[in-house]
């Protein structure tokens, strides 16, 4: 049986109303949520810690701005909008000593609850909002009058009602128009961190540059490597995003077809599948949450040096010089650019 898909008929603001939400964060979430209830019509307020520099952000926005501490005190439903390693420190800090009895605790992830990171007293409501989209894709679609589609889960359900504010917050930023499911804090998390590593990012990044690095080492230019690459890609899975795979083979050439089908099981092979295996073993085992929690608390070597090996690989350099040729392709550089936690 299909899951349950609950939309605008299923869900109101009424949990809501009456209601101050603080969220904790002004980043890529912390924005899209905030300003998105507030043009719900919800009252929203913003929590920061003191030197952050989301403050005048936030106040130019329209917000009031308090330290996060204060934010929480005066909340009823509490968005932790940090990234997942700064969630246990912003917890213990700020939000625990301002928790009370009935209050909301709300995530767009769940990797700091499912990995025991965070644990919330029994009388509060532990809750998970997770739009599946980057923050400011939610908030030009809810602007737009569309929505992203979201996951809810229930971790605690301390007031009874902890459904009916996961509902209604989903809706205030847009994604009761789109579609909202009900997973639970474990299926999401490793869900998600499974198809970030062995598809999305991690599985994308390196065929692409196994790809580029194949054509490039066979005396094929860097452009046309690029182009073949790393740049129809997205072509690609535009199509497969509006009608799956099938529909993608069926815009697409007969060649493209036969050597899709016969070509991609080479490279996607029972040996890949069953690294994939590996990897969400890891997860599910908490081996991965272990291995990213010490790589933070030793200050990022591994994490800094492979993320710099991946800027000067040579895929990079021929797609800044192809793009500045295309100005019709949205272009961000990532040049000396902060932590995405502001």
């Amino acid at each position: 049986m299909p899951a349950k898909v609950y939309t605008e008929q299923d869900t109101n603001l009424e949990p809501l109303s009456g209601k101050t939400l603080a969220v904790i964060g002004y980043g890529s979430q912390g924005h899209a949520h905030a300003q998105s209830l507030r043009d719900s019509g919800c009252k929203v307020i913003i929590g920061l810690y003191p030197g952050s520099k989301s403050r005048t952000v936030a106040t130019e926005d329209g917000f009031e701005v308090l330290d996060s501490g204060d934010a929480i005190a005066k909340a009823d439903v509490i968005m932790i909008g940090v990234p997942d390693m700064r969630q246990a420190d912003v917890y213990e800090n700020d939000i625990l000593p301002n928790l009370t009895a009935g209050k909301t605790i709300l995530f767009s992830h769940g990797f700091a609850v499912h990995f025991n990171l965070i644990k919330a007293p029994e009388d509060v409501n532990v809750i998970m909002v997770a739009p599946k989209g980057p923050g400011h894709v939610v908030r030009r679609q809810y602007v737009e009058g569309k929505g992203v589609p979201a996951l809810i889960a229930i971790a605690q359900d301390a007031t009874g009602n902890a459904k009916d504010i996961a509902l209604a917050w989903a809706n205030g930023i847009g994604a009761a128009r789109a579609g909202i499911l009900e997973t639970t804090f474990k299926e999401e998390t490793e869900t998600d961190l499974f198809g970030e590593q062995a598809v999305l990012c991690g599985g994308a990044s390196a065929l692409v540059q196994a790809g580029f690095e194949t054509l490039v080492e066979a005396g094929y230019q860097p452009e046309m490597a690029y182009f073949e690459c790393l740049h129809e890609l997205k072509l690609i899975v535009d199509l497969m995003v509006e009608s799956g795979i099938a529909g993608m083979r069926f815009s697409i050439s007969e060649t493209a077809k036969y050597g899709d089908v016969t070509r991609g099981p080479r490279v996607i092979t029972d040996e890949t599948k069953a690294v994939m295996k590996e990897i969400l073993r890891e997860i599910q085992e908490g081996g991965f949450a272990k291995e990213w929690v010490d790589e933070y608390k030793a200050g990022l070597p591994e994490y800094n040096r492979l993320l710099e090996e991946g800027e000067n690989h040579p895929v990079e350099e021929t797609g800044e010089y192809l793009r500045n040729l295309m100005p019709w392709v949205p272009k961000r550089s990532i040049k000396g650019a902060q932590a995405s936690y502001r």
